[in-house]
């Protein structure tokens, strides 16, 4: 008998059509290729075109540690007509984040981000270009006291989220969290150190706590309807938040 051949790895398929797939995308899973993890072999574009059979078009991206929602074209053609959605900002997207401290009920972060280079060669070029405008709007939609101490407070408070990127800057969301004090949990650029550890060593959390759960498109002549997507969050974020409920605060 021939040995058992390996299933091909394949992500959780939230939507399809005749233009485009949406597909969960986990947190540590790279978007397409990058130079800047040339080591790494799996990313979601090669797996979504293995598992579907057919190249696929990405018109978005999410970054690594990120998971979510992530939409892809079936044809050169509807991803020029999605991208073009995005760039035009008839695209509302929705994120979940777990970020430290109690933040305002809602606000709005504009503060313009600088462009953020990959490389050190390509740092001078980056700082010399001009800041972009940007925009992130958040609803507060949960809060919780967690029983560590937190310098001279005798317990940690957090905030679960949910963030609406007006702009599309790279890094928008986690930048914007850091600007306003509130930095994402699990953010190993722009977070705090010591409550990302706590996380890690009490929680067992090893990911940046954001997710991409919703995106709304207006009307195209992909789909004349407009297109409203939903993912749910990752396993592992659903349950922290399972554990996190034992804390939460009122009001």
């Amino acid at each position: 008998m021939p040995p058992a051949t390996q299933a091909s790895e394949q992500l959780d398929i939230l939507y399809e059509d005749s233009h485009a797939i949406a597909v969960h995308k986990p947190a540590g899973l790279l978007v397409h290729k990058s130079p800047i993890d040339k080591h790494e072999l799996r990313y979601a574009m090669k797996i979504v075109r293995d598992q579907m059979g057919r190249r696929v078009y990405p018109v978005h991206r999410l970054d690594k540690p990120t998971s979510g929602l992530l939409l892809f074209a079936k044809s050169p053609e509807a991803a020029a007509i999605l991208a073009q959605q995005f760039e035009q900002r008839q695209v509302e997207k929705t994120y979940q984040a777990l970020i430290r401290g109690w933040c305002a009920v809602e606000g709005t972060v504009d503060h313009a981000l600088r462009h953020v280079a990959d490389f050190k060669h390509e740092a001078a070029l980056a700082d010399a270009k001009p800041a972009q405008e940007a925009s992130t709007h958040f609803t507060r939609v949960e809060r919780f006291e967690l029983p560590w101490p937190d310098g001279q407070f005798p317990s940690s408070r957090y905030s679960l989220v949910a963030l609406h990127p007006h702009t599309g800057r790279k890094h928008q969301l986690r930048r914007h969290m850091k600007h306003i004090a509130h930095p994402i949990i699990g953010d190993v650029k722009y977070g705090k150190g010591a409550h990302n550890r706590r996380f890690r060593e009490q929680l067992h959390c090893h990911r940046l706590l954001l997710a991409a759960t919703n995106l709304c498109m207006k009307a195209s002549p992909l789909h004349p309807e407009g297109l409203h997507i939903q993912c749910p969050l990752q396993e592992d974020f659903a349950h922290l938040l399972q554990t996190l409920a034992q804390w939460r605060a009122d009001g």
